[in-house]
């Protein structure tokens, strides 16, 4: 496999000499005409990325450039690899630089330091398919192919795998960030997860303190910890060979609010008995998907996905007897789906990027929270209570409870800056419209319903029994706002907890001059 060890400008540690100077990669002002489409490449139309100029960068070097040539300009800098986020730490600077990373999408392996290499541009899918077509490994990342791997691993990363594998930074071995010293040059540095690193910290703030933070990610070295060897097959999680499962539907009409408690509390037991790192039920993911209700009910306004591994029939029992659990006292309509091979069954045939396309909506907001067990009664009956009145501008209003813990509970809170390590589940809210008049009542239907859901906490979900804060890869300006969250828990806490002043300590000292700041970046120590 290619093996790239970098020149000698941007090698661990080293500084490059260039700043002031027009960078080497492609500037993209207005007026020229390849600057709308770059303008276009985003997820959500509730946000405009105009800025002052785009750089479309192909390697370290240029991003190093790109920074120096913005910071000696005095403008802002953002990056871009997928597009991705909920909020518009893109586009927030219209008088700044986006660098734009999809250029840098390379996967290779580096014999040197005995992991995979992936350039932050990179999306899952192209990962994926590498990884397992090449040596027949994974990460344990999400489900979006189109989703870059740039931000995704700096915010956390997980997926259907995590469960058994962990989060996608509990297999991050080195990453390289481009940085601004003190005295305004930019240079590249290589941290790495060996305690005797003088750039450990830079590595751990990058195992779950989100995107734009601590300056340019331009590429992660992969390996899980005690890989043993230099055969990359052997250096990441294998997924099974072939995964089996099914789909339990209900519409709203067969659950009345008591039929729904019923649901929503089998659901939660079974993960608060199944989620222990070695619980067998680890091998099962699923995704309990709630949609608003319709004028016209639907069979699938509930429905729940079901994944195990399908190498022999451990796997379609286990799904059976979680569909058994969730689904007594309240029926529902049961598909089971045979086994198939694990890529065709994660990105099938004309079902990746392109079939995503279709399916991420124009306009959209989402609101995340993790559960350390099931909602109380009292939350059910909000989540029934806004669901079934669900107002006709929103396309879609959904609420997902996303299998969680297992092998992530595994690892210690400050082990990484991912700090959410005893949750049993995410929930993750969002509210999808295609009309831009809908925009102040759609995100005031979602702000409402999320308030009332953690109404007992101050409108957010600040960690106690039930709950663990939110996910950082789901950001959320309202947390910021004290008309939204009057709990008095700042939304810092709400991310990061106990991590945050070793955060803020690591900002100071790799990106002393705040020059990668968005509306939620964390700040640099007093």
């Amino acid at each position: 496999m290619a093996h790239v060890t970098g020149s000698a400008s941007h090698r661990e540690g080293a500084v490059a000499e260039r700043g002031g100077g027009s960078p080497a990669s492609s500037a993209v002002y207005p007026g020229d005409p390849r600057y709308e489409d770059l303008a276009l490449r985003r997820r959500n139309e509730r946000f405009v990325q105009r800025p002052a100029c785009f750089r479309v960068v192909r390697s370290t070097d240029e991003v190093v450039a790109a920074v120096q040539w913005a910071v000696d300009s005095g403008r802002p800098v953002s990056v871009r690899s997928g597009g991705h986020s909920l909020e518009n730490s893109v586009g927030e600077h219209p008088d700044g630089v986006i660098i734009d990373m999809t250029g840098m999408n390379a996967i290779h392996f580096d014999p040197d330091r005995r992991a995979v290499v992936l350039e932050s541009g990179a999306t899952l899918g192209e990962v994926y398919r590498t990884l397992y077509l090449t040596w027949g490994v994974t990460v344990p990342g999400g489900w979006c192919h189109s989703v870059c791997v740039g931000g995704h691993i700096q915010g956390g990363g997980y997926g259907s795998l995590s469960r058994t594998h962990g989060s996608v930074v509990d297999h991050l071995y080195a990453v390289e960030v481009v940085v601004v010293d003190e005295a305004g040059r930019a240079r590249a540095v290589l941290a790495t997860r060996e305690s005797g690193d003088p750039h450990h910290d830079l590595w751990w703030a990058h195992t779950g303190g989100g995107g734009g933070n601590f300056g340019v990610v331009t590429r992660y070295w992969l390996r899980s910890p005690g890989a043993e060897g230099d055969d990359p097959a052997d250096l990441l999680p294998r997924p099974p060979a072939s995964l089996t499962g099914g789909v339990l539907m209900w519409s709203w009409a067969d659950l009345p609010k008591e039929s729904f408690r019923r649901l929503m509390r089998n659901h939660a037991d079974w993960h608060e008995n199944n989620s222990d790192p070695d619980s067998p039920g680890t091998a099962l993911h699923s995704t309990l998907m709630l949609s608003g209700r319709k004028e016209q009910d639907s069979p699938a306004d509930i429905l729940i996905y079901a994944l195990a591994d399908g190498d022999g029939a451990d796997g379609a029992a286990l799904v059976e007897k979680y569909f058994d659990a969730v689904s007594d006292g309240v029926g529902g309509t049961r598909h089971m789906i045979p086994a198939a091979p694990w890529l065709y069954v994660l990105m099938p045939p004309n079902g990746d990027e392109e079939s995503q396309r279709g399916s991420e909506y124009g306009r959209y907001k989402g609101k995340a929270g993790y559960l350390r067990k099931g909602f109380s009664t009292a939350q059910v009956d909000t989540v029934f209570d806004h669901l079934t009145t669900a107002p006709p501008m929103l396309d879609m209003a959904r609420v997902w409870l996303v299998s969680y813990g297992g092998k992530v509970n595994d690892v210690a809170p400050e082990a990484t800056a991912l700090v959410q390590r005893d949750s049993v589940l995410k929930a993750a809210y969002t509210a999808t419209w295609l009309d831009p008049r809908d925009d102040e009542a759609s995100l005031d239907w979602l702000r409402r319903f999320y308030r009332d859901v953690y109404r007992e906490t101050g409108g957010v979900p600040v960690p106690d029994g039930t709950n663990d804060g939110s996910y950082i890869n789901y950001p959320d300006t309202d947390l910021a706002d004290p008309d939204w969250n009057t709990s008095g828990v700042p939304w810092h806490d709400l991310y990061y907890k106990q991590n945050y002043p070793r955060l803020r300590r690591v900002k100071k000292r790799w990106d002393p001059r705040n020059v990668f700041r968005h509306a939620l970046s964390i700040q640099p120590a007093d």
